[in-house]
Parts: structure tokens; sequence; C-alpha cells
């Protein structure tokens, strides 16, 4: 049998050694409960750790036990008192002792590992000598230390098992542990983002937090975190809907072994499932990376470019995508393209109506989830004044991350997004967001012309209806009335600074003014019920009965529960009706 311990630490006598002129000896390690110290050290007290049989074979290269042990030896540390048997062990049964690496955490004599490398009174430990036992270690110190209990103790030293599960094992100074405490508290949790959503990407379905957690993390854990068995339990979680659980199993794979292209394209088609269409795309591409010739990743990068309005992309994925191409892709990537050269023309020409129709027709041949082609129908719809539209637009397009959509289309296509979103927030009456839009815009791509101009329109637009609140408010009514003009002359449109000023107008006296400037408001935007119920109670005021009952019906089939409403709907027909 060799021996593996270093030829200076080799056992033998002291009495060999003081003959033969041996300065110092080297302690030998046994199984007793005794510890013996070392003669230079200094110090008669330093305790030296009691070893097994469990813990010897246990111990090996990666074990930081005999690591520290080796530390503690070869270097001067506070004196510890010796351990000795208790008296009440001498005679009767021996007192069980339990190693350290197998108390309880939390316990008066737990020693944790950090996932620094820090062990026992905080000496570093180099990470290749921290084998899979200290990082379940790391796992359990982490989790203590983010959420202040201990509901994860060892086992074994393979396995974690969830506190309330040991049996008549309890941590020292609790009771029973409760009932909800389990290692899922550890895990990851997904985001809003990662929540469970339909397999199109399109909508999303919040779990609610009553559901169990997923089986599937805790058998990963339990296998030691094997990469492939990782991803056949991400498998089995995709296929019955669990997407942001087998999202997270594909990518603890994928941190133990980065380099197979199969665990990034499932994390792909996962990432798909969840609506997160351009992180997909980069998952994808590493795939391909990797394995260039991995036909089902071109595949699954063709169906996602089509989707984002990458036509010339998908045709590339789909010709190198081998026995795995989808022959409705080819198809549908060639017609989106098609529509992509008409709306750049129609956009050139200033061709409203026709870029309306053909970005429409894209989307609907398969771009629906182009982030583009939608800003591309939102900014017709603006310079048509039809802001309502636009508006819905975008509310039903795709809702991507700015760094997100910087990454994939680039710093001026992202720019380009956010000047349209600016002028929609703006037009609807979201100031804050749009003004926030438009800066981004500007950082973006500050040597574009139209996005500083749009900058700019903002911020005039956002001050003077915050001026012209204060004014309101403290009922000077004609400052507030110039400070809303004053807005308006940057956008003459803007269905909420002309609401206000009809509120002015009606303040003032001036119920034609205010009539008109409601009118003018609902042509840009037809629902905004604010204006509505203003110009009907003008209506109502003037006696012009008949005009004042259409605004009141259209409010009241909009809101039938509103009583306000209601009653000032039944009191306008009485007052119609007296006339007769």
């Amino acid at each position: 049998m060799v021996d593996t311990s270093p030829p200076e630490r080799r056992s033998g006598c002291g009495l060999l050694n003081v003959v033969f002129g041996r300065s110092t000896f080297w302690l030998r390690r046994s199984t007793s409960t005794g510890s013996i110290p070392t003669p230079n050290s200094g110090s008669s007290n330093i305790a030296k750790t009691p070893s097994t049989p469990n813990s010897q074979r246990r111990r090996g290269g990666s074990d930081e036990t005999s690591f520290l042990e080796a530390c503690n030896n070869g270097s001067e540390g506070r004196p510890r008192p010796v351990s000795r048997p208790s008296p009440k062990t001498q005679g009767g049964h021996p007192q069980s002792q339990i190693h350290p690496r197998n108390r309880v955490p939390g316990g008066p004599t737990a020693n944790v590992l950090s996932d620094q490398g820090h062990v026992n009174q905080g000496r570093r430990v180099p990470k290749e000598a921290i084998g899979i036992s200290g990082e379940l270690e790391s796992m359990i110190a982490d989790h203590q230390k983010s959420k202040g209990s201990s509901t994860l103790v060892r086992a074994s030293s393979g396995n974690v098992m969830l506190f309330g599960n040991l049996g008549n094992l309890r941590q020292p100074g609790t009771s029973n542990a409760s009932p909800n405490d389990n290692m899922f508290t550890y895990l990851p949790r997904p985001t809003a983002r990662e929540e469970a959503s339909a397999p199109t990407g399109r909508h999303t379905a919040t779990r609610t937090s009553s559901e169990e957690p997923p089986a599937s993390l805790c058998r990963a854990i339990s296998t030691r975190m094997d990469p492939e068995t990782l991803k056949i339990l991400g498998n089995e979680d995709y296929k019955n809907g669990r997407f942001a659980e087998a999202l997270a199993l594909y990518d603890a794979a994928i941190s133990i072994d980065p380099n197979k292209a199969s665990y990034r394209s499932n994390k792909s088609a996962a990432l798909t499932a969840l609506g997160r269409l351009l992180e997909a795309v980069i998952e994808c591409r590493e795939a391909i990376r990797i394995e260039p010739h991995y036909h089902r990743a071109h595949n699954r990068a063709a169906t996602l470019y089509l989707r984002l309005g990458e036509a010339e992309k998908a045709m590339y994925h789909y010709k190198h995508a081998g026995p795995e191409a989808d022959p409705e892709v080819i198809a549908k990537a060639r017609d989106v393209q098609t529509h992509l050269n008409k709306c750049t023309e129609a956009q050139k020409l200033r061709d409203w109506n026709n870029l309306i129709k053909e970005s429409g027709q894209a989307i609907s041949a398969g771009a629906d989830s182009a982030p583009q082609i939608f800003a591309l129908q939102a900014e017709a719809f603006l310079k048509l004044n039809r802001h309502q539209e636009a508006d819905e637009v975008l509310i039903n397009g795709p809702n991507f991350e700015v760094d997100d959509c910087t990454k994939f289309l680039g710093p001026i296509g992202s720019s380009y997004l956010l000047m349209i979103r600016a002028q929609v927030d703006m037009a609807a009456g979201r100031f804050d967001d749009g003004l926030e839009a438009a800066q981004c815009a500007a950082r973006l791509n500050p040597n574009n012309k139209e996005a500083n101009m749009v900058m700019m329109r903002a911020r005039a637009v956002a001050a003077a209806r915050s001026r012209g609140n204060e004014l309101f408010k403290a009922s000077r009514f004609p400052e507030a009335c110039s400070a809303y003009a004053g807005g308006l002359e940057h956008d003459p449109c803007n269905s909420v600074l002309l609401c206000n000023r009809a509120a002015c107008w009606s303040k003032l006296g001036q119920l034609k003014k205010a009539i008109e400037d409601c009118t003018a408001a609902l042509n840009v935007r037809p629902s905004y019920s604010k204006a509505r119920l203003r110009r009907a109670d003008c209506h109502a005021k003037l006696g012009n009965w008949e005009a004042s009952i259409r605004d009141y019906e259209v409010l009241n089939r909009e809101t039938p529960d509103d009583e306000v409403v209601s009653r000032a709907l039944s009191e306008a027909r009485s007052q119609l009706n007296s006339q007769h």
C-alpha cells in the first residue's frame, strides 16, 4: 500500500528519535479522544481535533479539514484547552463525539465554509482545496446569512437535507422546524419575467405563491449537480410547462459545463417560452459558436430571427439547419422581407397610411415580436395624429428591456425605439416616462438631430404642464391657461394640455373655448373620458342638451357603474323633455 503522506511527516517512535539525535518528532494521528500537543509550539494546551475512521475515509486531496489541520500544526494560533475525557465516560459508555463537519449549522461548535474560502476563525482556503463537501457547506452558510435561520443541515458529506426531515435531530435551542421551511427559500427564485408563461412567449401568466416548489431542484442537488442529469430534469420541467424551473436547471448545467451546445440551445427554448426572445437569440448564437453545425440551434435561431423581424438572418440560419429546417420558416421570412422593403419605402415617402398597412402585414406574416416594425407602425399613427392607436400599437407589441434591445439592434436602432416611445408616452399624458425615454434616446444616439429635438420638446411640454397645474391649484386660472398654451406651442395636439386648458376656460366662463379644446383632445384620443366629461358638462351649462346627452351616453356605456355620470345623464334627459 502506497503512503501518500509527505515523507517528513512520517510517524515514528519518540525514544528512537532522541537516540538518533532528532530534535523534534511529528505527531501521530490516532483514533483516541485525546490530543497530543506539539513540543515546539510554545504552548501545551493546543487541541487537535480527534480523527475517526469515517473522517479518515473521507479525507482526501480536496478535504478542507485536513488542510486546516496542517495549517494549525504549522502556525501559531490562540491557545485552546486540551479536550479531555469526561469523568462520566470513564466507567460507563463513552461519550459520543460528533465531527465538527457533521454538526448542525448554527450550533456552538459548527465550522461553516463561506463562498470566499474562509473556514473556522476566518482562515482562507484556496478554492482548489474545497471539494463538493465544501461547496455544500458554502450553500448552507449563504442560506443562513440571507435568511437568518438554519433550515439546511449536513446529512452526509455529499448531501443536503431539509432540517424538518431529520426526524429527532433538531437544531440546538429550537424545538421543531417550521413545515414551511425548506431549501427552496435558498434557491434562486424566478423574477416576474421568469414566471410561467404560454409556450408562444407572447403572453405571461403569473404563478400563484401557493403552488408547491418544483421537486426537480431538490433532485438536482441530490445528484451532485451532474450537468447531464440537470439537463434531463430541465427537459422534464419544460415538457410540463414549468419554464422558469427548466431555465434554472439549464443555467446550472451551463455553469458546470459552459461549452456544451445542447445546454445553450435548451436554455434558448426556455427563454423563448418565457417571452425573452432577445436573450434566447444570444443563447442560440453561443450554441452555434460552440458547435457551428448544430442543426437544431440553427433552426431555432431562424425561427427567433423571423419573429424579431430579421428576415435575412432567418433565411441564413434556415439554410444551415439541415434536416431540422422548417419549410414554413423560409416562406414566411421571404414574405416578411418583402413587406419590410415596402415599409422602408413608405417611410421615406412619408406615406403613413401605406406604412400602417405594410407594417401590419409584416407582423401578420410572422414578425409578431419585431420591436422595430411596431415602432414604424406607431410612428405612422403619430404622424396622422391618431395618438390613441399609436399607444395601442406599443401596448400590444413586444416589451423588451432597453439593454437587451441595444445589444440586439445596436444603439441607433434602440434610440429610434425610445424616441417613438417617448412621443407616444407624452401624447398619452405619461410625461415622466416620456421625458425619461427621450433623454435615453438622445444619450444612445447623440448625433441624431431628431432625437435631440424630441428630448427638448418633451422637456418643454412637461415643464409647461407642471407649471400650469401649480397655477390652477392656486386658482390663478388666467396664468394657468397661458402656461398650458406655452406647452401647446411645442406639441399642438397634446390631449392632456388641451383638456387642462379647457378646465381653465370653463373656470373663466368661456365655455365655447372649453368645448373646442375638449373636441381637439377627443379627436386624437377618442377614449379620453375626462375630456368627454368636461365637454358634456360645458354643453349642459350652455343648454345644449342633445350634445350633452350624446357625450353622457358614451361615458355611461364605458363606465356603467359611475353614479355621477348616470345622474347627469338623467338630468340632461329630463331637461330635454321639459323643453318639448
